[in-house]
């Protein structure tokens, strides 16, 4: 295995992330040294990079990160956007017009006069929102509105609606099966409520690192992952490992299964493997 022509790309919540939301000490020794000796390494996540950043403390990122679930590449140190997805006018009224039908109340991510920010109706914060908000005090993207008004504002690039699984089933049906939107359902790690995200079509990690191994002209993608938004991931890397902990759609998929997120799994198998 020629480490300089292989990208290495981790999943962050469930994944290199233990149950606290933290990376193991001994995680971020082991996987630094391998940078620091060549390791093509980096990360693809649904957090945004604000986020990313603070859960990743400490660990060596060299090359631009995947966040938004592929709808953003950048470079943490830099801040240089590689690359940058976003809905159409059409798309985003579309969107809009679906939620405000079935009394959906997003997390609406945007660009507004060229600054990211997340916006959101603080009249209808669930326990899911509420839970989010409060792991994000300080976060400069905060934009809370004191109703719908302003919500949808900005060129918009990713939405996420927090609640019961069965409030966003309709939504889910309608994004999965329209050719315009990547849209995905599935519960939140450690919590009860779901999630339902809803991108543009090409954003997903897959795509993204597609993009990464162009531009590093790596000829091969090894990949680690836990939950169902990473099977496009798994599909198109030459090896993918799933974690103990992983659900079991993606461990039917897997070329192998490491250890749990709690036990260094990501980092143990690079440590063994990547010479």
């Amino acid at each position: 295995m020629n480490r300089n022509k292989t990208l290495y790309v981790t999943d962050l919540d469930g994944t290199l992330l233990n149950t606290k939301d933290t990376i193991n000490p001994k995680s971020i020794q082991i996987i630094n040294e391998l940078v620091a000796g060549g390791m093509l390494f980096t990360y693809a996540t649904a957090r945004s990079l604000v986020s990313a950043t603070v859960v990743t403390e400490g660990l060596t990122t060299d090359i631009p990160v995947i966040a938004y679930n592929g709808a953003l590449i950048i470079h943490p140190k830099t801040g240089e956007v590689l690359s940058s997805l976003s809905f159409t006018k059409e798309e985003a009224e579309f969107v809009q017009k679906n939620l405000e039908h079935h009394h959906i109340s997003p997390l609406v991510y945007s660009y507004i006069e060229q600054i990211e920010k997340v916006s959101w109706n603080t009249t209808k914060e669930n326990e899911g929102i509420k839970r989010y908000l409060s792991k994000r005090k300080g976060d400069k993207r905060r934009r809370p509105l004191a109703n719908e008004a302003g919500l949808y504002d900005g060129d918009a690039f990713y939405y996420s609606c927090i609640g019961e699984k069965e409030e966003l089933i309709p939504i889910y049906n309608i994004f999965s099966k329209d050719d315009r939107f990547r849209c995905t359902l599935q519960q939140e790690i450690y919590q009860s409520e779901y999630w339902c995200e809803i991108m543009p079509k090409k954003a997903s990690k897959a795509e993204a690192i597609k993009t990464m191994k162009e531009l590093w002209k790596c000829d091969r993608v090894v990949s680690f992952g836990d939950a169902i938004n990473d099977i496009p991931m798994f599909e198109i890397s030459d090896e993918c490992y799933a974690v103990e902990n992983a659900v079991p759609e993606l461990k039917e998929l897997a070329t192998g299964v490491v250890e749990s997120n709690d036990n260094d799994g990501v980092a143990k198998w690079l440590l063994q493997n990547v010479n």
